[in-house]
């Protein structure tokens, strides 16, 4: 280590951390998504589709912190998998509302393990898992302009 730059080693730097821990759980979501054919932002997507829809593109990259480039690919690989429509809005033909399908709902059953099996892969208390989700929550408003830094997620 340079003993001039003690702030530059990088064992005390909380991006590597958050980086490889990212990556990990990521990983492990594919693992476990893997028989349901998605991917980890296809399943996020459909999350968030499952506990609100109908939901218009712009709601559904709010909530997923993605921008409509990010999104629209997305959505139209869900859709051409038999998952979601996409409709435009018929009170605003500039808006897309996208809604699951029947099988789209339908997947819900073969993914519903899922948030258990990586709560027994992380091996987190209840407590540490709910106090990491607020940490986290806590971060991304920090950094993203929440300046009472009160995120505390949905």
């Amino acid at each position: 280590m340079n003993s001039a730059y003690p702030q530059l080693d990088l064992d005390v730097q909380l991006c590597l951390p958050l980086y490889a821990a990212s990556r990990a759980v990521t990983r492990r979501y594919g693992d476990l998504l893997a028989a349901a054919g998605l991917t980890y932002p296809q399943y996020l997507t459909m999350l968030a589709l499952w506990g609100a829809a109908p939901m218009t593109v712009g709601d559904i990259g709010a909530r997923l912190y993605l921008d409509t480039g990010t999104l629209t690919p997305l959505l139209k690989r869900l859709e051409r998998a038999g998952l979601v429509e996409r409709r435009r809005d018929p009170a605003d033909e500039r808006r897309v509302v996208i809604e699951p399908t029947a099988d789209g709902w339908a997947l819900r059953e073969q993914v519903a393990d899922v948030p258990c099996e990586l709560g027994r892969s992380l091996q987190l208390s209840e407590d540490d898992a709910r106090q990491l989700h607020r940490l986290l929550y806590r971060v991304i408003g920090n950094l993203d302009g929440d300046d009472s830094g009160s995120v505390e997620g949905p």
